[in-house]
């Protein structure tokens, strides 16, 4: 039976959300932990209003008090504080 369901795992989505969940609670990830770290990586440059800051080898994408995203350093974020994405 399990023959006849079976599935690729290049059929099957996984979202984020779902693997972050799996690794909480199937293998003790400490999401707290990681989510307070990076809120205090934050703290300087959501205090200064910057859109993001740099710290670790990473980039935080902010949005007013909120971590959007996390991303590589060498990757270009627009500068999320205007409608265009453009600062000037």
């Amino acid at each position: 039976m399990a023959d006849d369901i079976a599935a690729t795992s290049s059929e099957i989505i996984v979202t984020d959300r779902a693997i972050i969940r799996y690794l909480e609670r199937a293998h003790g990830l400490d999401v707290l932990h990681f989510r307070n770290h990076i809120a205090a990586l934050a703290a300087n440059g959501v205090k200064a209003g910057a859109s993001g800051v740099t710290v670790e080898g990473v980039k935080l994408v902010l949005q007013g008090n909120t971590v959007t995203t996390v991303l590589r350093r060498e990757w270009h974020s627009r500068d999320l504080r205007t409608k265009d994405g453009d600062s000037t």
